[in-house]
């Protein structure tokens, strides 16, 4: 694989099977992603754009096809292998933020890099400060999810996908449950980091005006994927 390309995937199909029927949710997917590029996957509910996105991210598997991300072949990796990966390489951003409960702002945005234990909690404090208080969630950092609205939550969550300075990450509608304006911000942060700091992003949106944003569009209808760019 190419030193620039981060994420490829050939010729994914994804089949779920109950009794005797059989549901395609995914076809024949070719898709590519550099390491500064930001692309958008758009499609009606219910079209698999998480399925795809899980599929990518090595937490789910396809029914056949391959998926090479940041060089490797996750057919070959198990899945602790698969989740050291994602753990130094890769961020994710849920539909659902999926924080921990029993810990603060600060400590769920610090977590995968204390879980690697390599930086002293000093360094790991700072830097976790840093990153809420890009996203306007600093005065909120000693506070637990219960404690916080929605928008906030998944304002951490993204906090936390970029602790470890992965160089892929992937969102699932991320700005689904934030307003206007900080949904704008978050936007805004996106392009900054994608072009500044050298990272791909591969977002699943709603937004329209948000996936116009990216490099590339790409649509999701009927299994199939669609580079809505090449139009």
């Amino acid at each position: 694989m190419s030193d620039n390309i981060v994420l490829r995937c050939e010729a994914i199909n994804k089949t779920f099977v109950e009794s005797t029927r059989q549901t395609h949710v995914l076809d024949q997917i070719n898709f590519t992603v550099k390491d500064n590029e930001s692309a958008s996957i758009v499609g009606v509910s219910g079209s698999g754009k998480s399925t795809l996105l899980h599929i990518l991210a090595g937490l789910d598997t396809a029914t056949k096809g391959k998926v090479y991300l940041c060089g490797h072949d996750l057919a070959t990796l198990n899945s602790k292998q698969k989740a050291q990966l994602r753990n130094q390489h890769i961020g994710f951003v849920y539909q659902f933020h999926h924080l921990l409960d029993e810990f603060s702002a600060l400590e769920n945005t610090a977590m995968p890099l204390l879980l690697n234990n390599k930086l002293s909690v000093k360094t790991i404090t700072k830097k976790a400060s840093y990153l809420l208080d890009r996203l306007g969630m600093l005065n909120r950092a000693s506070h637990k999810p219960s404690e916080l609205s929605g928008g906030e939550r998944q304002r951490v969550a993204i906090a936390r996908a970029l602790i470890n300075d992965p160089k892929l990450i992937f969102m699932d509608e991320p700005t689904g449950n934030l307003d206007s304006v900080t949904a704008k911000k978050i936007q805004q942060l996106i392009q900054e980091l994608s072009v500044d700091n050298n990272r791909a992003f591969v977002i699943v949106t709603h937004d329209i005006n948000f996936s116009k944003q990216m490099n590339s569009i790409w649509c999701l209808e009927k299994g199939y994927l669609k580079n809505l760019n090449e139009n």
